[in-house]
């Protein structure tokens, strides 16, 4: 297997704090924050000040990367009215503030596109994530009807979805590109393809939701069909210097669903056609938008990452209840993964980043922190020395 390291020129670090590059990217070191949606746009579905605020947390926390929610490629493909849009060019035009941020603080800044699919026009997470209510209705919530492979709703009390024609879905196909020629014109750094969590392009993969008979259904390579061209339609948006990641469900945990198999053939077609990483998370072709349907543990989805990286020899990242930096840096030393995405952690706590260094036994004089905090915190450290805990211990760090 070819090496997948990518970078060791600052061996001296933990590789969780060495820099990665992919393509004409360098990231600062292997953190990323995934796209995690948070039913706060602007008017017009924009991108306002709750994201400046929000995701700039996690670039002053000191993340090498950090992804914008998924981001609806046309209007009936919204999750919820409240999600983000790119489907127009005042949308773009809305994300650049943020992202001239996250750039100033020397973190990447990337894009999640994608398709709610059958599961659109649903309740928010806060509402409990499932369809919408007469309640919902009456409160003023707006409603839709969804698309998706075939006509069959997620689930019982789901709304009925159109099924995508075959023309219709070659369409599709240039209404991910116009998005993402939109996202590279705001200034992104990288895109992220949502294929997962039972939205449309993971409708389309999986055998449970894609009964269609056409070429876009069928046997693998036919469910595989859209999602690959769609793939090779946003590469081609994109300049030769810019990343393209693909976030996969590696398995549906579902009988006689998408399993690593799959994933791994998926994968190898993804490389061909020009993605450089594939985020492995798993779950949500049936149920709630979230419902993995797969047992949960610390870092449970971490072996799909690594058989996608060794089988189909490309880099990948690891997400899911990674909540330790010597958990972390021990996925990276043992070649598991090449980025490790730390989601709801980093929601409880933006600066882990740079905890998780002062953990590892770097950055001890907040070298690494931003120098409107690192100077202060510094200072206060060397003030701090010789002073006593109640409990008798001398402090050192925070």
């Amino acid at each position: 297997m070819t090496d997948k390291s990518l970078n060791g020129d600052t061996a001296a670090r933990p590789m969780l704090f060495q820099p990665l590059t992919i393509r004409g990217l360098t990231l600062k070191n292997r953190l990323v924050v995934p796209p995690m949606v948070h039913y706060r746009c602007d008017p017009g579905n924009t991108c306002g000040t709750f994201h400046v605020v929000h995701l700039g947390r996690y670039a002053l926390g000191g993340f090498g990367l950090v992804f914008v929610e998924v981001t609806a490629v046309e209007e009936v493909g919204l999750t919820n009215e409240n999600d983000l849009g790119i489907w127009n060019d005042a949308q773009a035009e809305s994300f650049k503030p943020l992202i001239a941020f996250m750039k100033r603080q020397g973190t990447a800044i990337g894009i999640q596109i994608g398709h709610g699919g059958r599961k659109s026009s649903a309740q928010s997470a806060m509402q409990g994530m499932g369809p919408l209510t007469e309640a919902d209705l009456k409160a003023g919530a707006k409603i839709w009807q969804p698309v998706g492979p075939t006509a069959e709703p997620v689930a019982k009390g789901w709304l009925t979805p159109h099924q995508l024609t075959t023309a219709e879905c070659k369409a599709m196909v240039g209404t991910w590109a116009a998005a993402a020629r939109r996202a590279v014109a705001a200034g992104f750094d990288t895109i992220e393809i949502h294929t997962a969590h039972g939205y449309l392009l993971a409708s389309f993969l999986s055998p449970v939701s894609n009964t269609r008979n056409d070429e876009y259904g069928g046997d693998r390579a036919g469910r595989m069909r859209l999602p690959l061209e769609i793939a090779e339609a946003v590469r081609r948006e994109m300049p030769d210097t810019m990343p393209l990641f693909v976030r996969v469900s590696s398995v549906d945990g579902t009988v006689e669903g998408w399993n690593m198999d799959d994933t791994v053939v998926f994968a190898r077609e993804l490389k061909a056609r020009g993605v450089d990483v594939v985020d492995c998370s798993s779950g949500g072709i049936a149920g709630a938008a979230t419902a993995a349907q797969v047992p949960r543990s610390l870092g449970f989805q971490v072996p799909f990452a690594e058989r996608v990286r060794q089988e189909a020899d490309m880099p990948t990242m690891a997400v899911g209840i990674i909540l330790e930096a010597e958990q972390a840096e021990a996925i990276l030393q043992k070649g598991q993964a090449d980025l490790i995405a730390v989601g709801r952690q980093s929601q409880f706590n933006p600066n882990i980043a740079h905890h998780w260094a002062h953990d590892l036994g770097i950055n001890a004089r907040f070298e690494d922190w931003s120098p409107e905090f690192g100077w202060w915190l510094e200072k206060r450290i060397r003030t701090l020395q010789g002073f006593a805990t109640p409990t008798g211990v001398v402090t050192s760090q925070l």
